[in-house]
């Protein structure tokens, strides 16, 4: 049960917010322990939501639930490896539109506290970090190394001058002279939990200066875990902390790094993120209110993390480097205060009366929920194996030694960030095959066509079988997600990246093929020749298609592979758009395919199943994430 407590003074800030004090000079600022915004107190009532987890047409609709929830700001990550997927080719379009998503923040009343990074954690490939800084073999990432520093400030020089005019000051700065009026950005953070990492004292005063360089003018702010805390400082930024339990003195513990500051949670932790082969995790939601209501009473501001989780869409999802390699699933609902499809839970309801005690006024309704659609069985009756589409879409790279992933000759020299890379030369006779521990994260080994087994972190050896003459070896490598967190990101190169053996000798002369999946490629493998009906059984690795006929305006769905035989691994393809990774290990079972991603009429859906095929999958109307484990 929600605890009963007090609150005074009670907060109206039904004029604070953001399109009813243009022409504001002040911005946020601290004074004796106190957040002021415009000269007025104020507490931050924030949810992180992170616009590339949820499809543009939703932004609003989230918003809309963070106002009715009583929030008053929100948060977002920025993630460099989308907005520069390859080096020198920004993109702030469509999903990645950040000046759009600012601005409706700002028009739905919310306040921003952006989190540009570089680095960004948030369970994201790599954090956020572009896999292009791994093709140099002395890259330090998150250090004042200058091949670091040097792609950073050409990011910064793109990133910021869409950030700056959304700041909430009135400023003077050339590059928005333009601009009369503020914007919705009160608070903007250095780098993140920088004190977990800390492998160069110099190197946050570094972000801050690159930050402060570029017309960066609101609060600075930092964050850390207790234990990075001391670690993660830099002068000139207000420190906060990151926690979900809440230990006795935690908060106070904020006085004995800095004096006089407001206290701040940057992330509470609502609930938490999965890895495949792991559990669902949830968090009590009883609990998590009542240390909201803690955290509240003793004066502190407050970030929802996470608000909404929304979907590690595609090859994007992160990884764990802790008692080994653990990947992180598609779905990133993280038992949040809204679901992955942005429904609401009992988090949102007993939110909601909390803050309304607080707040003292009356909150707006809560947005309708969109209901959901089941569709029922899609029957794929087409496939084509990857070994038949090879030589028709594919141009293989050649080379004497294996080279990873990062370091491929591809996307104008940016090498490949995610996908499968496949890897074939010539062996004579079987034998004892050994990666000695240079597959990143997961192969597939066939010889010709047959499949033998599978190497990873765990299985570093094989036995191939003998045979006469000579006959093509293949190795299919997933990269199965880059670690986000951690002292191992200067490790995170895919694929093969070392000689893998063969009766002890190192195997040479490889043809090395790219299967990134990018939308051309998906687009050029509808008009391949070779596609056939699906026979009773069918053995991957290949490539299903199917049909989705929709009579009615189209609405958010679940897919679930694991409804009938067969759907061992692989990943799923809506009109394009990939939706994520599968796999039978669970916890996940299905895939949230939101409605503004279907078609009124014909829609393909393209399967890439790594093993084994089943022939039908269903769209259902409600998610199962898999078996529940509450976080201790």
């Amino acid at each position: 049960m929600l605890i009963c407590l007090s609150f005074s003074p009670r907060f109206n800030w039904s004029e604070l917010i953001p399109l009813r004090l243009w022409g504001r000079t002040l911005g946020l600022q601290t004074e004796n322990s106190q957040f002021l915004l415009e000269g007025m107190p104020f507490r931050i009532f924030g949810g992180s939501m992170h616009y590339f987890r949820v499809p543009r047409e939703y932004w609003e609709d989230r918003m809309l639930k963070m106002k009715a929830c009583g929030l008053n700001t929100l948060t977002t990550y920025v993630p460099w490896n989308l907005h520069e997927q390859e080096r020198g080719k920004f993109d702030f379009s469509r999903n990645l539109d950040l000046a759009a998503f600012l601005s409706l923040a700002a028009k739905n009343g919310l306040w921003v506290i952006l989190r540009p990074g570089p680095y960004i954690c948030s369970e994201w490939d790599l954090g956020g970090l572009p896999s292009w800084l791994l093709q140099d073999p002395g890259m330090q990432l998150r250090t004042t190394y200058k091949g670091f520093t040097e792609a950073v400030d050409t990011y910064f020089d793109h990133l910021m001058p869409i950030v700056v005019p959304l700041q909430a000051s009135t400023i003077h700065y050339p590059l928005c002279r333009r601009y009369k009026k503020g914007g919705p950005i009160i608070a903007v953070q250095v780098e993140n939990e920088y004190g977990s990492y800390a492998k160069d004292p110099n190197y946050m005063t570094y972000v801050k200066m690159a930050l402060l360089n570029r017309g960066i003018v609101e609060l600075l702010m930092t964050s850390d875990n207790k234990n990075g805390l001391s670690f993660g400082l830099v002068e000139g930024a207000l420190a906060t902390v990151n926690f979900q339990k809440m230990e006795s003195g935690l908060l106070k513990y904020l006085d004995t790094v800095q004096k006089d500051q407001p206290k701040m949670v940057m992330e509470y932790w609502t609930g938490w993120f999965d890895n495949w082969g792991g559990p669902h995790y949830v968090f009590d939601a009883d609990e998590m209110v009542n240390t909201v209501a803690s955290i509240l009473k003793l004066g502190a501001s407050i970030n929802l993390y996470m608000f909404h989780g929304g979907t590690n869409f595609g090859f994007m999802n992160g990884a764990l480097e802790a008692d080994g390699y653990k990947s992180d699933v598609t779905s990133y609902d993280y038992d949040a205060v809204l679901t992955e499809a942005g429904d609401y839970t009992s988090k949102f309801f007993k939110l909601r009366q909390l803050f309304s005690m607080v707040i003292g006024q009356p909150l707006p309704l809560p947005p309708m929920i969109e209901s959901k659609a089941s569709y029922g069985a899609i029957l794929l009756h087409q496939y084509i194996s990857l070994w038949d589409v090879l030589p028709s879409l594919l141009q293989p790279i050649k080379s004497e030694f294996p080279i990873n992933m990062e370091n491929l000759h591809l996307n104008d020299s940016s090498g490949q960030s995610y996908g499968y890379v496949l890897y074939e030369t010539v062996i004579f006779g079987g034998g004892h095959l050994h990666s000695r521990d240079h597959v990143r994260d997961r192969a597939q080994v066939f010889v010709n066509t047959m499949y033998v087994g599978e190497l990873d972190y765990k299985t570093v050896e094989l036995s191939l079988p003998e045979g006469q003459g000579f006959r093509q070896l293949r190795v299919l490598v997933e990269n199965r997600g880059r670690v986000n967190y951690g002292l191992a990101l200067n490790e995170q190169r895919k694929g093969l990246i070392g000689d893998v053996y063969l009766n002890k000798t190192p195997l040479r002369n490889f043809k090395i093929y790219s299967l990134e999946m990018k939308p051309g490629f998906m687009k050029s493998l509808q008009h391949v020749a070779g596609w056939s009906a699906v026979p009773d059984y069918f053995v991957g690795p290949a490539f299903f298609r199917g049909r989705l006929w929709i009579e009615h305006q189209p609405q958010d769905t679940f897919l679930k592979l694991q409804a009938s035989p067969g759907w061992e691994k692989g990943v799923v393809f809506v009109n394009g758009q990939n939706l994520g990774r599968y796999w039978k290990i669970g916890p996940q079972e299905t895939l949230y395919l939101p409605g503004p991603w279907l078609w009124k009429g014909s829609n393909e859906i393209v399967i890439f199943e790594e093993r084994t095929a089943g022939r039908i999958i269903q769209s259902v109307d409600i998610p199962y994430l898999g078996r529940t484990q509450y976080v201790d």
